[in-house]
């Protein structure tokens, strides 16, 4: 006879899960050893195509002709004249220093070149523009280290800073000041909700141990991907937040099983073997399920799309490894000790059988009117989504940052007094042949093209080495100045916009107008609005794809897993229709500005960015996913047991409802508790994800998935021959007793 001497585990099991959680530690230390500094390694950029004509035109700008957008924007102001003696001094020894810094590309400031656009009218305030030799890690870098050594008081001169190096520089530092507040807060919320859920502190600590495993691993591996390409710093920010929620997820599904098998009779070796058959089965779906539709966000040349389908897939494997191995070794060394210290035994209602459960008379309750709940239902969730409509696509920009913050302020004041030249303008780059001389346009073809630049519509003005150009007329001839847009490497104008914001669909059409403008050759645009153009075509292009290998992936995974054609297909139509919900609730929140007393300014600007609904829709779809494949999981087996659709519903939401809506609500309380950022950005992943976690575990699995299930009948399990297979059942038992409701 076997001999049990440790919580119904025999020895060898006991020897396992020793050896499973040594290794586990071990691997975990020298994770978090070599993630170490993994901040500084990632990137807050990765929002436009590398490959994209404006990145092109911006480093030939730089290359060839030392111009282009200043990625740093100093500004200096004096209570006297920059012209002063001693703020002169102090603004040329300021320009002086940066240019023998060897990672500054070129300065222009206004004590160098004493242009009248790089000085107030009051002259009370003049730049100082910097670009930075390397990429955007080294940009940032070098960036940060000029504004902590050249801002504050020098002299006569109260120095800030802006400019996108500026922007994101500060966007890093609120990002990790916003992480560890959101931890701060969230921590002690997710462990009273397992606390009452899992019902002792020992089972509670158990998702929490599977969650630092597998962000743990997934820190490491990201911070080895940014040794060979850009990984985004919102990309450590999201898959923290979604690891710890998979973690909750997987471990609550497995304990209740577990708990579930105990109750009926087996003992805890054979439970645990049950449990990892059935309630494993169902963690790898649903892992598969959302590692497929964060993988899909490969497809988009973006590195900060690719960066979290890297980080998201990891962590999503790492949550699935962890629960399905680190898990089980836990429970096999706690043995009969899982269920002690529960603080809220005092509170707890006595145990009902499954048929007088709360889920299962909801079930009951919205399967007696299947068509009023569908259709009230669907009417609220297409007026979530009725928003929608309004939608303004643009990027954001310094804006995303708090009022209070100086780069922020100095930004505001940017725009106030020198307009959009030095910010939001437009640069055309006509790059010279091989064997080109400098300026290879001749004079006359430059000036024809110049003025059919400044009759475009939302053009203020052209700079260009043939003069100045306002609506399609010369205003002014070639000066000392207009050397600059000539060189070896071509010709270049400037082309300062009409006071719109370029990254809105302003700056987009004025892009896309200024390209399709006949050239005299070979041309370049850059500048903000045509990032914005050039993510946009990208997007669009890409997006039809993505969604296609999306459904597909999804559908693929859920007809294998549950041997059905209509079930996948209801499951995608209902989870399509809580992202155009989730998507018109963020358009009036964060691009129209309702619910500005809870939250504040979010609008950044009026425009919802271009990347944020791909990125919510990999990630809220995997999670819908998710919780579907729970409840189908059970839903499932009870009909192959014998039950009923009606009563395989009923029981099936009354034995996971309280699981994914327990998991929602960690999930919720881990990415709402982003809200509490000062970044836009992190606001609006925050609350995207946990209203869309919410909207799912309440209206659509709650609600519509008992509905339409009853509409639906016995074609719920129609499949074709075919593809039928085997249906075993996927645990023994008898079905459990209830009233009976025919199948429409």
């Amino acid at each position: 006879m076997r001999q049990e001497p440790f919580g119904g585990f025999d020895r060898r099991s006991l020897r396992r899960a020793r050896l499973v959680v040594a290794l586990t530690c071990l691997l975990g230390c020298l994770a978090c050893w070599y993630a170490l500094g993994l901040a500084r390694l990632l990137s807050p950029g990765g929002w436009t195509p590398p490959s994209a004509d404006s990145v092109r035109a911006e480093a030939l700008l730089a290359s060839e002709f030392h111009a282009g957008p200043p990625q740093l924007i100093l500004l200096a102001t004096t209570p006297d004249s920059v012209d002063a003696p001693q703020a002169t001094a102090a603004g040329r020894d300021l320009t002086r220093r940066l240019a023998e810094d060897h990672r500054v590309a070129w300065v222009n400031s206004y004590w160098q070149h004493p242009l009248p656009s790089l000085r107030t009218e009051d002259r009370h305030s003049a730049l100082v523009l910097i670009r930075f030799r390397g990429g955007e890690r080294a940009t940032r870098d070098a960036a940060g280290d000029v504004i902590d050594r050249f801002t504050g008081t020098r002299g006569p001169l109260r120095v800030s800073a802006s400019g996108a190096a500026a922007v994101m520089d500060e966007t890093e530092r609120l990002s990790e000041e916003g992480m560890r507040f959101a931890e701060f807060v969230a921590v002690p919320l997710v462990l009273l909700i397992l606390l009452w859920v899992l019902g002792s502190v020992t089972a509670a600590l158990l998702p929490v141990v599977v969650g630092v495993v597998a962000v743990a691993a997934t820190t490491a591996v990201l911070r080895l991907l940014s040794t060979v390409t850009e990984v985004s710093l919102f990309a450590l920010n999201i898959t923290t937040a979604l690891g710890f929620g998979l973690a909750v997820d997987f471990s609550l599904l497995l304990v209740s099983r577990y708990r579930e098998e105990l109750a009926g009779g087996s003992g805890a070796d054979r439970a645990l073997r049950r449990t990892l058959r059935g309630a494993g089965r169902t963690v790898v779906f649903s892992a598969a399920t959302i590692a497929a539709s964060l993988c899909a966000l490969l497809l988009f040349p973006l590195p900060l799309l690719r960066s979290l389908a890297y980080g998201g897939a990891t962590v999503v494997c790492a949550s699935a490894a962890g629960a399905l191995t680190v898990l089980p070794a836990l429970l096999i060394l706690l043995g009969d000790r899982l269920d002690r210290w529960d603080v809220f035994a005092g509170l707890r209602r006595p145990h009902h059988t499954v048929s007088s459960g709360a889920w299962f008379r909801l079930a009951r309750t919205v399967m007696r009117r299947p068509v009023l709940v569908t259709v009230g239902a669907l009417a609220l969730l297409v007026l979530l989504a009725a928003p929608v409509t309004h939608v303004r696509f643009g990027m954001y920009d310094d804006r995303i940052l708090p009022p209070s913050s100086p780069v922020a302020e100095t930004s505001q004041r940017l725009r106030a007094d020198f307009g959009s030249e030095w910010v939001d303008a437009a640069s055309v780059v006509l790059p010279a042949p091989a064997a080109g001389r400098p300026g290879a346009v001749p004079d006359p073809v430059l000036d024809a093209y110049a003025r059919r630049l400044a009759l475009m519509p939302g053009v203020r003005r052209v700079d260009a080495r043939t003069g100045t150009y306002r609506d399609g007329r010369r205003s002014a001839a070639p000066d000392a100045s207009s050397a600059r847009f000539a060189g070896p490497g071509g010709t270049w104008l400037s082309v300062i916009p009409e006071g719109t914001d370029p990254l809105s669909p302003h700056g987009s059409r004025l892009a896309a107008g200024l390209r399709a403008v006949p050239a005299p050759g070979p041309v370049l645009v850059g500048g903000p609005g045509t990032r914005l153009a050039d993510t946009e075509q990208v997007l669009a292009g890409r997006l039809p794809l993505v969604v296609g290998v999306t459904v597909l992936a999804a559908f693929a995974l859920l007809l294998a897993f549950t041997r059905s054609v209509l079930i996948p297909v209801k499951a995608l139509l209902l989870n399509a229709l809580g992202l155009a919900a989730t998507s018109g609730v963020l358009v009036a929140v964060f691009q129209q500005g309702h619910l500005a007393p809870l939250l504040g300014d979010v609008t950044a600007g009026g425009i919802t960015d271009v990347v944020v609904p791909s990125l919510m829709f990999c990630v809220t779809f995997g999670l819908s996913m998710d919780y579907e494949v729970f409840l189908l999981s059970r839903i499932v087996e009870e009909h192959r047991r014998g039950s009923d659709t009606a009563t395989a519903v009923a029981i099936g939401l009354q034995r996971t409802g309280r699981l994914f809506t327990s998991a929602a609500l960690v999930f919720a309380t881990v990415t709402a508790a982003l809200a509490l950022s000062s970044l836009v950005l992190l606001k609006l992943i925050g609350v995207g994800l946990a209203f869309a976690v919410l909207l799912d575990c309440t209206v659509i699995r709650a609600l519509l998935v008992p509905a339409v299930m009853r509409l639906a009948g016995r074609a719920n399990w129609w499949m074709p021959r075919f593809g039928r297979g085997k249906n075993r059942p996927v645990s023994s038992g008898t079905p459990i007793p209830a009233a009976p409701m025919e199948d429409s």
